[in-house]
């Protein structure tokens, strides 16, 4: 796929993926914090927790949220590397560092 096909597909699914992972890692970071640091107990944490694991779509759609938020982020993270690694080896500091690195190529054209 092309630079501009992965950006594209990363443009499209970051806002549908952006909530319910800001939805999780804010109360996660919330219920550590809470019980961590200002010693709440589990109990008045707790609908933290809930929200963090997807609980209100109950016991069939927890397993889906989950999974969906997950696969979200794997989708995110493999279209990003991909358009980071691509700007890397369009970038002229690169092809520089390639080429101070680079074994001499045996020249084929020579008679011997």
């Amino acid at each position: 796929m092309s630079r501009m096909t992965f950006r594209q597909l990363h443009r499209k699914v970051a806002p549908i993926v952006m909530l319910p992972l800001f939805v999780t890692v804010l109360t996660g970071v919330s219920y550590r914090i809470s019980k961590d640091w200002f010693g709440l107990g589990r109990d008045r944490v707790h609908f933290l927790m809930t929200i963090h694991e997807g609980e209100y779509f109950g016991k069939t759609l927890e397993p889906v949220y989950v999974l969906l938020n997950g696969l979200g982020v794997l989708f995110m993270l493999a279209t990003g590397m991909a358009m980071l690694a691509s700007s890397i080896g369009k970038s002229g500091w690169w092809r520089s560092l390639q080429s101070r690195f680079a074994r001499p190529q045996a020249d084929d054209s020579s008679s011997g």
